[in-house]
């Protein structure tokens, strides 16, 4: 019976210390506690401690940052459903998503909300860039944070380019062809930018790999932590009076 309570008791000890870890200053009972986990609070502390109404207002921003990062979280759900039915292989491709489209239970309905929902942050990441420049939120100190939107915008408009080749049907092997043809007219490293696109001469196979690999890897790892770093130069230089 010892050895049982004993056992017990070290089970009760784990499952404390695990809690523990978790939350911290435990429930807010009193003045003290509920300090102090508002002052170590992630949640309370994304945005300024205080901005003007005016600076907030729906006439104002549009919600267009906050639209454009909610449907990069739609892309990313249904990108995830989508991988489970998608074998990038040229011979697999098309009928993958044929099946997806057909037979696949919800496919088509994820596979039209991945679609209009990549049409649409391409729509509000531009949208959202204009509304910055023209009201002068691009000026010091936020300099540094215009250039990582800047490399948002470009990441959003691969992301769009790299997954319109996956579907492999006609339309999406010609584009991808002027595209990357368009590439290769560039100074000095267009012919190389080409092939490593490409993986070789033609739209191939290993076309459709690296494009894959790319989207729904490379671009949005890169995408995500950029992210991060524009929502934290958010809340360190705060939100434009405008103009």
């Amino acid at each position: 019976m010892k050895v049982i309570r004993g056992a017990v008791d070290e089970m009760w000890s784990v499952m404390e210390q695990m809690v523990g870890s978790v939350f911290r200053h435990g429930l807010p009972l009193t003045d003290k506690i509920a300090a102090r986990t508002a002052l170590t609070n992630f949640v309370l502390h994304i945005h300024p401690v205080r901005v003007r109404r005016s600076w907030i207002r729906m006439s104002y921003t549009l919600c267009l940052g906050g639209l454009s990062f909610f449907l990069f979280i739609v892309l990313t759900v249904t990108g995830l459903y989508l991988m489970f039915y998608y074998v990038p292989s040229i011979n697999h491709a098309y009928q993958d998503m044929r099946d997806l489209q057909f037979v696949v239970t919800f496919g088509g309905l994820i596979r039209n909300m991945h679609r209009w929902a990549a049409h649409a942050m391409v729509i509000t990441v531009w949208l959202h860039m204009a509304r910055v420049f023209l009201t002068g939120s691009y000026k010091k100190p936020r300099e540094f944070n215009w250039g990582v939107g800047t490399v948002l915008l470009l990441i959003t408009l691969l992301l769009s380019f790299t997954g319109y080749l996956l579907p492999w049907d006609q339309l999406s092997i010609w584009a991808v062809t002027v595209g990357t043809n368009m590439a290769k007219y560039a100074p000095i490293a267009g012919p190389y930018t080409r092939y490593l696109m490409l993986g070789g001469h033609a739209v191939g196979d290993a076309t459709l790999l690296r494009f894959y690999v790319m989207h729904v890897v490379g671009l949005p790892l890169i995408g995500f932590l950029l992210m991060v770093v524009h929502f934290w130069r958010v809340r360190k230089d705060g939100f434009s009076g405008g103009l």
